[in-house]
């Protein structure tokens, strides 16, 4: 699956049909789609079908076909320093699949997403979310949760937990901020809430969230972005959890990585585990 998918045309004609211009996320949805690459979340929420779900799905069955051709990669290029009893290089890192952390791999990406909708909005182009799904070969990514935000927490999977990634389009994000919180990952989970910013009742409840931040300092991050030629539907609050954050240093002073240790011990896990998985012998390079 090519990388970038959303920009042809057979995608973009099939989600046309679920543009409401009123919506205002025409711009959100493809920055949505971008942010899944950034982070690779394997249990995504969105709280409002629409335009942006078959962006989401589209992201994440690219970003799953992208993690095992780069696992794959990534074994390929690290089994000849394993072979011959090397340290990893500055050639390592650089090589294709440049960069890459040997223990984001050690376990298969395979996200999950739930969407949650009551289909009640007569100005929504949810009930065609599903259709346009199926037109583009993505319904079994999305479980659809049919009810009002209100009524959703106890109809999450069980298994998803916890959430590392949320898209909140629609109005009472106030109530997900209260009672879907605990539910994202303390580990730096991300919340992405629409329309917050220039009328009254959202600038309320970012100061409510800004000073939950003052009193709970450590909890997240928080960031608003304005589409500042909007008169409404203009803005994106990101939260980012960080209550149980864990230390990622990568590298020392001047960024000289630190490639032994933990790093080299999570290389040669890969390569076994992708060896015993293809049925192959430990000295055969993965396909």
């Amino acid at each position: 699956m090519a990388r970038d998918g959303i920009f042809d045309d057979r995608f973009r004609t099939a989600v046309e049909r679920l543009r409401v211009p009123g919506m205002g996320t025409e711009v959100v949805a493809p920055l949505l789609s971008h942010l899944i690459h950034l982070a690779r979340p394997r249990r995504v929420l969105e709280v409002g079908m629409g335009y942006t779900t078959p962006f989401l799905a589209k992201a994440l069955a690219e970003a799953e076909e992208l993690a095992a051709a780069e696992a794959a990669a990534l074994v390929r290029k690290t089994r000849p320093y394993l072979a011959d009893g090397r340290e990893l290089d500055e050639a390592w890192i650089d090589s294709e699949p440049a960069l890459l952390l040997p223990a984001g791999y050690r376990e298969p990406y395979e996200p999950r997403f739930v969407a949650i909708d009551d289909l009640s909005d007569s100005g929504s182009s949810a009930p065609l979310v599903t259709e346009v799904l199926g037109e583009l070969g993505l319904a079994e990514r999305v479980t659809v949760v049919n009810s009002d935000m209100r009524g959703a927490v106890g109809r999450l999977p069980e298994e998803f937990r916890p959430i590392d990634f949320a898209w909140v389009d629609a109005w009472d994000c106030l109530y997900f901020f209260e009672n879907f919180w605990e539910l994202i990952d303390p580990d730096g989970g991300i919340v992405v809430m629409h329309y917050l910013m220039t009328y009254p009742e959202g600038e309320a409840i970012l100061d409510y969230i800004a000073e939950t931040q003052r009193l709970a300092p450590g909890e997240f991050e928080m960031l608003n972005l304005l589409e500042s030629r909007k008169l409404r539907q203009n803005s994106m609050t990101v939260l980012r959890r960080t209550s149980g954050s864990r230390p990622r240093q990568y590298s020392d002073t001047g960024q000289r990585p630190r490639l032994g240790g933990q790093v080299r011990e999570d290389a040669l896990a890969l390569a076994r585990s992708m060896t015993e998985a293809a049925g192959q012998s430990p000295n055969r390079t993965p396909k």
